[in-house]
């Protein structure tokens, strides 16, 4: 008897190594299934959103105005153009050497000192700033690429899972018809599936039908054309480690607030520039006179064309125009502050919001998953029993359409979850 039982508890004991050996199996198993699918819909969507970014016209247009911001510096950092006039005198002046007939003169102006590097500062901040909006712009991009790209996995889904749905509903047809003509079941129970049948049936049509606007919107970001089929992921998996985004990054990495920053300084560098431009300007110049020779008696330098160079300063004495440029930088300056401000507190209200819908869709997730597991079992016994006895047909109909619908509903909380995953990279302006 001892004997006995020390072999009923050792192949015990190998059972449960065998099932946990099962159990390891498995969840490796589970695990590479996981990375593979990942990784799988992560290449899809990275080709797609690499195709937005060389394809999309209105990043394109973000580009190209950078790329004309740029050019403002080369116009900024140069001098005026010199002045040369060129006077002929009707009624000639006379001189000791002659009289004059014309005169020309050229003057080149320059800043007060510091005036084109404060200007070319101004330019390149500006620039600066163009450039933030284009990264802010391709950033959207990618979220708005992103958003019209899940939500065609969620159709698919819902389409695959009512197909599923409606297989499972002709075997009940088929079941109660069975049982109708063996006279355990009564006919209402098959009136009664074909119904389910018919609305089913509708529902994938009207999922079929959804597929080509979602479609025509996500290929349109893309600047394709519009019949173009689009290739899903078969699956979407939920991960907590994806959950990862800091909201201290918000200020340091955000390119809407990096944009508001370069525009602070650059107003900054333009109080200095109407500064400087209430100061006088210098000018260097040559006059040039054309003198004939005196007929009437011969003079030293007789003749002799005049050369004369000139030094002319501005007086900025009207100073009403250079303060009110100043104060306008200054105001300009608390303006964009404040926008600064009401900014980041946007930032972090979608960032809580975009937080809270991924923990909530992963708590969902995880409550759908086990809800269909109990369900699915439940209707096997009642199904089991139905074709036994006959009976209760309506209520395994309804436990069918309960999973249904947790199934669905998984299909969309997942849809979610990636939404608000790619919300979050686009707020923190970090890849996912």
């Amino acid at each position: 008897m001892i004997h006995s039982c020390k072999y009923l508890e050792i192949k015990k004991l190998k059972i449960r190594k065998v099932e946990a050996r099962k159990l390891c199996l498995k969840m490796l198993l589970t695990s590479i299934f996981y990375i593979v699918t990942s990784y799988t819909q992560a290449q899809i969507l990275e080709d797609y959103l690499n195709e937005a970014a060389e394809n999309n016209p209105s990043l394109k247009a973000s580009y190209a105005t950078f790329e004309a911001s740029m050019k403002r510096m080369a116009q900024v950092n140069a001098l005026p153009d010199p002045k040369l006039s060129f006077g002929y005198f009707v009624s000639p002046i006379e001189t000791r050497i002659g009289a004059q007939q014309a005169k020309i003169s050229l003057t080149q102006m320059f800043p007060w000192f510091g005036t084109l590097k404060a200007k070319e500062q101004v330019a390149a901040l500006q620039s600066e700033a163009v450039y933030q909006t284009f990264i802010d712009k391709k950033h959207e991009l990618f979220f708005k690429v992103k958003q019209a790209y899940y939500p065609l996995y969620k159709v698919n889904e819902h389409i695959q899972l009512q197909e599923r749905n409606l297989e499972i509903l002709e075997s009940f047809q088929q079941l109660a018809t069975t049982s109708f003509s063996s006279g355990k079941a009564a006919m209402t129970d098959v009136i009664r599936v074909e119904i389910m049948i018919e609305d089913v049936k509708t529902d994938i049509q009207i999922l079929k039908d959804n597929i080509k606007p979602l479609e025509t919107a996500f290929n349109l970001l893309l600047n394709r054309a519009d019949t173009l089929d689009v290739s899903i992921s078969d699956t979407l998996v939920i991960d907590k480690s994806l959950v990862y985004f800091q909201k201290d990054s918000l200020a340091s990495y955000n390119p809407k607030i990096k944009t508001l920053e370069k525009k602070l300084a650059s107003l900054k560098a333009q109080e200095l520039v109407a500064q400087k431009s209430g100061l006088p300007q210098i000018g260097i110049g040559l006059d040039y006179a054309f003198i004939t020779e005196r007929k009437d008696m011969n003079v030293s330098g007789n003749g002799r064309d005049a050369l004369m160079p000139m030094i002319t300063m501005s007086i900025p004495i009207f100073r009403k125009k250079y303060n009110a440029a100043i104060e306008e930088s200054q105001l300009l300056q608390k303006s964009v502050q404040y926008q600064i401000e009401g900014t980041e507190n946007q930032l972090i209200t979608r960032y809580e919001t975009s937080l809270f819908e991924a923990d909530k869709s992963i708590q969902l997730d995880y409550l759908y998953s086990l809800q269909s597991q109990k369900t699915e079992q439940a209707l096997n016994l009642l199904y089991t029993d139905y074709s036994n006895s006959g009976k209760d047909f309506e209520e395994v109909l309804r436990m069918q359409q309960q999973l249904l619908k947790y199934e669905m509903a998984q299909a969309t909380v997942r849809t979610q979850f990636h939404i608000a995953l790619a919300q979050l990279a686009y707020i923190t302006a970090k890849s996912e």
